[in-house]
């Protein structure tokens, strides 16, 4: 069961076109890759590809 995070400052900031893109700092916080191809994805997930980096 994949645990909820609260959104706290920091987290994210709206984009020009007014989407919410989530930051490192919250993905870190959540703690595992989703595979939707996050512009700030720390986990090194390729949407391309379907791999991970180690």
């Amino acid at each position: 069961m994949k645990k909820i995070v609260p959104i706290e400052e920091g987290d994210y900031y709206l984009t020009p076109e007014g989407y919410r893109c989530f930051t490192e700092q919250y993905h870190l916080k959540r703690g595992y890759c989703c595979k939707s191809g996050c512009r700030h994805c720390p986990y090194g997930y390729d949407r391309k590809t379907n791999t991970q980096k180690p």
